[in-house]
């Protein structure tokens, strides 16, 4: 007796994940349907709707086997269509995205062409200005690392900036690459809706257009990595600019997004560390920062976290040439530690 109510529980759980398999499958496709490369938003409705309804009818109503199996089929079918959607650098973009940055590397010397550094007038208002920057990796000395708010919360923007002892500091700020009439959807983009692209630039464009013209929170917090172990990460970043100029990627939420590729080049830099979930929640990202030793923690979290706000220093900054000293003027002082590639920060986080 127990040992058939033990197989009807089994039974009972395997049919139960079975069924779950089947929503995951039916909810992707139907996504995959509605986010695919047709044209229309009309027909991908109808179509996604379409399928939906079949699926429901051929899974759970009908009694005949060969119509479970015809979903199969068909799902396979979209399957099929989704992969052989391939991304493009030849779409209708946006200004802030239109030009793809690349690297051309001479030794010491770097030379970046599509550097962003726009004048904007309000948020929607700019001159669109690209130009060529170029630096010495030996004079790289430190990063740091911001955090962007839409609204405060588990989910935020986050990029870096280079700092050199004899050149303004260079953001790169890893984004999708929207076409003109286009908005960022995190629900579209696991369904290549957008490419990838590393947008490199002035912090006065990169950093005033959140604080300033966006009204997005932003803070920014000074790493203590030493300047072996940024230069080998700033090598990283050129190396994936340029792949990224030869061959487009689409931008994945999940897989291929600021934060996870931040966290996926430090580790192609030296860093030693296991995932954690706020490389995924990366509006807590700060939190791990501070946890894991690679900012200052002689203060409080809460302390730095208050310290690291720089939107009333940016407004009044604005577009003044010292923009980049004045939003570090109130900064905690930086406490440089030997960090060896491979080290982790004092709890091994």
């Amino acid at each position: 007796m127990k040992r058939g109510f033990v197989s009807r529980c089994i039974g009972g759980l395997l049919r139960g994940f079975w069924f779950f398999c089947q929503i995951l499958l039916v909810a992707w496709a139907i996504l995959a349907i509605y986010y695919s490369n047709l044209p229309w938003a009309e027909l991908r409705l109808a179509l996604a709707i379409a399928f939906a309804a079949f699926a429901i009818w051929a899974l759970w109503f009908s009694r005949q086997r060969r119509m479970s199996a015809l979903f199969y089929v068909v799902f396979l079918g979209v399957a099929t269509w989704w992969i052989f959607i391939f991304p493009s650098h030849n779409r209708p973009w946006r200004p802030e995205v239109a030009v793809m940055p690349r690297a051309f590397i001479d030794g010491d010397r770097v030379r970046i062409t599509g550097v962003r550094d726009f004048d904007y007038r309000s948020r929607d208002d700019f001159t669109v200005r690209y130009e060529e920057r170029t630096v010495q990796v030996s004079h790289l000395t430190g990063l740091d690392f911001f955090v962007s708010y839409w609204a405060e919360g588990f989910v935020g923007h986050t990029f870096l900036s280079f700092i050199f002892d004899n050149a303004p500091p260079l953001s790169i700020s890893i984004e999708t690459r929207p076409e003109v009439g286009e908005g960022f959807d995190p629900l579209a983009s696991l369904f290549k809706q957008f490419e990838l692209i590393y947008v490199v630039g002035d912090e006065r464009d990169l950093v005033r257009v959140r604080t300033n013209y966006r009204r997005e929170t932003v803070y920014l917090y000074r790493l203590n990595s030493a300047p072996e172990n940024v230069r080998q990460l700033f090598m990283v970043y050129l190396a994936r600019i340029n792949e990224l100029a030869d061959k487009p990627e689409f931008y994945h939420l999940l897989s291929n997004s600021c934060t996870i590729n931040i966290i996926r080049y430090a580790n192609a830099a030296g860093r030693a560390g296991r995932f954690d979930i706020r490389h995924l929640l990366n509006g807590l990202i700060d939190s791990y920062l501070y946890h894991s030793g690679r900012v200052d923690t002689t203060l409080p979290f809460e302390e730095l976290r208050r310290r690291s706000q720089i939107n009333e220093a940016a407004q009044a900054a604005d577009d003044a040439p010292d923009f980049s000293d004045r939003i570090r003027a109130s900064l905690p002082s930086i406490t440089r530690r030997d960090i060896r590639p491979g080290s982790e920060g004092h709890n091994g986080s």
